[in-house]
């Protein structure tokens, strides 16, 4: 009887133990769940502010403060913050004399080829549909080699070639820039911009005709026209190989039909 005594007892002990210590993790648990709750809060709240810093430094007309929005939005793209109004500074500045304009008596006072430049750059963290369209636009508009080249190499590295529009507008930047200003560093970028989309290129003609151009144009210097050439045979090699698979593909469908019958 005394030990049947002494092990209720301990059965007591030990279940009480249990429900303390359920309690007590119930009560860090939500502890637990509040503070995170807070801290998202908190970030939400600090993503916010961080944007709307960024935007008002953007939109100023003070060409320092420009800058200082560009490191902000470096900072902000570095920890992962892409709110609306982070991309909204970097469209600004991105196009920044060019589909942003201030004028005094009729001049352009914000046209600031270095800002738009990074603006460019930077996007490329930010691969989408919408950065995508943004950089067509400043690639086919602007009249600076060095920015032309800062949006052709980051649309290469975003990779979105939908209906082959991304490599269409390259061949039509590079096809004016090589009429009016031929400049060996946008000749590269267009080359590397290619490279990386040509297996998401469905018709490589006009890649093909714009790659080919530039390996034969002297105003470009010899390494840019020797990675043009080597590019060249590349995309005809793959070309050719595409073709192969296809056929044998179509030979085998073939094959498999006749057995059937």
């Amino acid at each position: 009887m005394y030990i049947s005594k002494k092990v209720l007892i301990s059965t007591f002990l030990i279940l009480s133990s249990v429900f303390v210590f359920a309690q007590e993790q119930k009560v860090q648990s939500k502890k637990n769940s509040d503070k995170e709750e807070e801290t998202s809060v908190e970030s939400e709240y600090l993503t916010d502010v961080d944007g709307d810093i960024i935007m008002t430094l953007a939109e100023s007309d003070d060409y320092d403060n420009k800058l200082v929005a560009l490191q902000y939005l470096q900072s902000a793209l570095d920890e992962g913050n892409t709110s609306d109004s982070v991309i909204q500074a970097l469209d600004r500045l991105a196009g920044e004399g060019i589909t942003s304009q201030s004028r005094t008596k009729g001049r352009v006072t914000n046209n600031f080829p270095e800002i738009r430049r990074q603006a460019c750059l930077l996007m490329a963290k930010v691969p989408t549909e919408h950065t995508k369209n943004t950089l067509i636009s400043i690639a086919v508009a602007d009249n600076e080699p060095m920015v032309i080249a800062a949006a052709v190499k980051s649309l290469g590295q975003i990779g979105i070639n939908n209906n082959d529009e991304t490599v269409e507008a390259i061949a039509f930047a590079n096809r004016r820039n090589q009429v009016l200003n031929p400049t060996s560093s946008l000749a590269l970028e267009v080359l590397n911009a290619f490279e990386a989309l040509a297996n998401s290129t469905e018709n490589r003609k006009t890649m093909i005709d714009s790659i080919s151009r530039i390996s034969v144009d002297y105003h470009y210097v010899t390494p840019v026209r020797q990675k043009a050439y080597k590019l060249l045979k590349s995309i005809s090699s793959n070309g050719n190989g595409d073709k192969k698979k296809k056929s044998e593909k179509k030979s085998k469908s073939s094959d498999s039909s006749v057995v059937e019958e």
